[in-house]
């Protein structure tokens, strides 16, 4: 698995800051993750369910809603239709560098945002909440005490979890026009409602309310002995696990390959999905990945010159290890270290190219063991023997065919 820091403009043009958190193979749907209010997207709980997601081969972006974390703006610029339309744009970044969601999460009023994003999202197949209020009024709750400050003033600072945060009044008048109790009836995925009994922020009735105004496909799972923010690793994993389990249901099945197996000696080279330049290899029973590097790729696997210095360095090592065995020398290790590069011809007194600039690897190998002079300096010639060295350096030639349309479905 790995996690890669994304960007985008957020729906006040304001650049949002994520996370893609890919699987270790070609994932089988995208999946973006909706925080709770005044969260980021580094909170245990989202960090936790993304990479979860991920081990079950689900890619999943979370980003900071907007004047949040390390996104830019204002969070007293914000209101809830402001984060529904970020969560829209999200899914426009993935759908243009990846592919769009199938899988929308949110936990706490992320639930409820996501709930309502879902309805602009067509390839949406399904959606999860996590702790989510049942009605976007329950934010009036959190906020009473300050509210006729807010009325009066136009706006005030509210600590919320330990930190302030300006809310104006916009926000309210926002929060009070939300449909979401129609948006629940009409939503147009499967759901899935997760909740604790013993949520002491978000009562356990808001997901019997969600549960309950939802049309089926549906299903509730009971969060027992969590807390709102699921902050026991135990209980995100489970998150995590079951959500995976349970969207696999609705998501896109992947069509099987119909490539043959290689045989022996045949490496076979796809695109994997994961980005522009992301590939798959398969050398018999081996799968190996390459990608470009930052910023041209998303830097998911070694380049294809990395591969060419590893294929080099490699062959170096089992060379000298197969001669020094033969030979019965003292041979304890072998570390070949290797490094790419353009040059000048002119600065290479060896090369018959003058002009222009050429290819140049640096290797360098280190021996260890109780080795004498002689023999060390045998074991160097030997590395300019090795098959890959002598490959690189002879007349290579190389005949190319296009193959079926439908090789590839």
């Amino acid at each position: 698995m790995s996690s890669h820091q994304v960007e985008f403009l957020g729906s006040r043009d304001e650049v949002l800051s994520g996370l893609l958190e890919l699987p270790e193979g070609p994932p089988s749907a995208f999946a973006i993750f909706a925080h709770c209010f005044t969260c980021t997207k580094d909170t245990t709980a989202a960090s936790r369910i993304s990479r979860g997601l991920s081990a079950h081969g689900i890619a999943v972006l979370r980003f900071d809603f907007t004047g949040l974390g390390s996104s830019d703006g204002e969070f007293a610029n914000t209101t809830f239709s402001s984060n529904i339309d970020d969560l829209v744009h999200a899914a426009d970044y993935l759908r243009t560098k990846h592919e769009a969601p199938a899988l929308l999460i949110g936990h706490s009023l992320g639930g409820a945002a996501v709930l309502a994003a879902s309805h602009a999202i067509p390839e949406v197949r399904a959606v999860a909440t996590i702790a989510a209020p049942s009605d976007t009024d329950h934010i009036l709750h959190v906020l009473r005490s300050s509210r006729p400050e807010i009325e009066e003033k136009g706006e005030a600072e509210v600590c919320l979890a330990d930190r302030p945060f300006r809310i104006r009044k916009e926000f309210l008048d926002d929060i009070q026009h939300q449909p979401q109790r129609r948006r629940i009836k009409e939503l147009p995925a499967a759901l899935m409602v997760m909740h604790s009994p013993a949520d002491t922020s978000v009562g356990i009735e808001n997901a019997s309310r969600i549960f309950g105004a939802a049309r089926h496909p549906k299903s509730f799972v009971s969060l027992d002995g969590a807390d709102h923010l699921l902050s026991r690793r135990s209980d995100a994993q489970f998150v995590a696990a079951t959500l995976a389990a349970w969207a696999s249901r609705y998501l896109p099945v992947a069509a099987e390959s119909t490539e043959v197996v290689p045989e022996a000696g045949v490496v076979t080279v796809s695109e994997n999905g994961r980005g522009l330049y992301g590939q798959q290899i398969v050398a018999g029973q081996h799968v190996l990945s390459a990608d470009e590097p930052i910023p041209l790729g998303l830097d998911t696997a070694p380049s294809p010159y990395d591969l060419l210095l590893a294929s080099l360095g490699a062959c170096t090592s089992m060379t000298l290890r197969m001669y020094a065995e033969r030979k019965q020398w003292p041979l304890s290790h072998v570390s070949v270290s290797l490094r790419h590069s353009r040059i000048h011809a002119k600065d290479c007194e060896t090369c018959e190219t003058e002009k222009g600039r050429i290819d140049h690897v640096e290797r360098t190998i280190t021996l260890t063991g109780e080795l004498n002079d002689d023999q060390r300096e045998r074991l160097l010639e030997i590395a300019d023997r090795c098959p890959v060295h002598r490959t690189l350096h002879s007349e290579v030639s190389i005949h190319t065919t296009v193959g079926p349309d439908d090789a590839h479905p």
